[in-house]
Parts: structure tokens; sequence; C-alpha cells
């Protein structure tokens, strides 16, 4: 995946993201509430920005037609924007992951291990095994249980070039309802969005 540029947004996807250097270790909310009351064309005072009891971030009245999600890695901050669906984000810094077949055994489904172990050990396995994550946490950070609910209840898989939803338990809906958009937000990172329509509450 070549890396893509500020503000790309799969289209059609109501989806607007952004990149921000960040210093690993201090506070994100403040960089992501400039950013969004920015893209919203309001104040970040005026911006009605909160936390559900499980930490997915919120946004209410005037501004509840929308959400939002963000996500930190090494040197990095990705804040995503989502009009009329739930948007979750997730981005990995490349490095070499020696473990991520064992992570993947006790983490991911046994098709997944299986994809996984087809890649030669290195570089290739390493993207590929932060590609599935990105993809996992995407879901469940727009989900808003997070990685609580289980990375081993959803199972992900290639689809051309590109990975798609194929299984998931029945608290994350059909898979069909939930779309990813993979890319490098930045040289040496991989990330992933996923979004669906806001399920009746």
């Amino acid at each position: 995946m070549a890396p893509a540029g500020p503000e790309t947004a799969p289209e059609p996807a109501p989806i607007r993201w952004s990149w921000h250097a960040h210093t690993h270790g201090t506070p994100t909310d403040p960089v992501a509430r400039d950013w969004l009351a920015g893209a919203l064309g309001v104040t970040p005072a005026t911006l009605n920005l909160g936390r559900e009891p499980r930490g997915r971030p919120r946004l209410g009245a005037p501004q509840d037609g929308y959400d939002c999600s963000w996500s930190h890695s090494g040197d990095g901050l990705l804040i995503a924007l989502g009009h009329g669906v739930e948007v979750g984000a997730d981005c990995e810094r490349l490095r070499p992951r020696p473990r991520a077949l064992d992570l993947a055994q006790r983490y991911f489904t046994a098709p997944e291990r299986d994809w996984l172990a087809a890649f030669a050990a290195g570089a290739a396995r390493d993207r590929a095994f932060l590609r599935l994550w990105c993809a996992k946490e995407a879901v469940l950070k727009a989900h808003g249980h997070g990685l609580s609910f289980g990375l081993e209840k959803l199972r992900f898989a290639e689809a051309g070039a590109r990975l798609a939803l194929v299984e998931c338990a029945a608290g994350l809906g059909r898979p069909r309802d939930w779309s990813l958009h993979e890319f490098e937000p930045a040289s040496g990172y991989v990330a992933a969005l996923a979004w669906r329509d806001p399920p009746a509450r």
C-alpha cells in the first residue's frame, strides 16, 4: 500500500482523517479536540466531546451527527471523523514482531493464523500481522468495547489485496455492514479505518 496524502478518504465513504506528529507519552485528547473542532467549524471550547464509560470518544449535540476516533503509535497520531456513521481508527508503527505467530495463536482465529503462517518470517509477516491487528482494533473501537470484546470474535480474510470482515460475533452485527479502508498514513506506519451505519438504539 502506498502512503496516502493528508485528508485522503476512501470514496464514497463519509470519512475524513488527519495525521499528526505526536510525542510518545503526551496526551492525545487536546490534539484530537483541536483538529475535530477545526474540521467541524467550531472552537475547541464549544466542541461537545466526551467519553463513554468504556472510554470510547463520543460527540454530543449539536455535533452528534458525527463520530470520531483516534489512535497513536510511535511518534504519530491518527484522527478520524465520520458523518452519519460509527467510525474506528487504528494505526501501528512498522517494527519487527518476532512473536507475531505466538500472539496470533493467542488472539486470532485459526484461519487468520494460517494466513499469517504462510508469509515468510520477517518484514512480510510483520506487516501482515499489523494489518490484521489494525483492522480488528478499528472495528472494535467503532463498536465501542475495544479489545476487551475479544480479537478472536471477528475474522478477516484477504480479498484481493485488501482485508474484509467475513465473520463476527452477533454483538458486532453483520459482517457486510462493516466497511474497511487500509492505508499508510505516513512512512513506516500502517492504519485502518472501519465504519458502519449506526445501529438502532
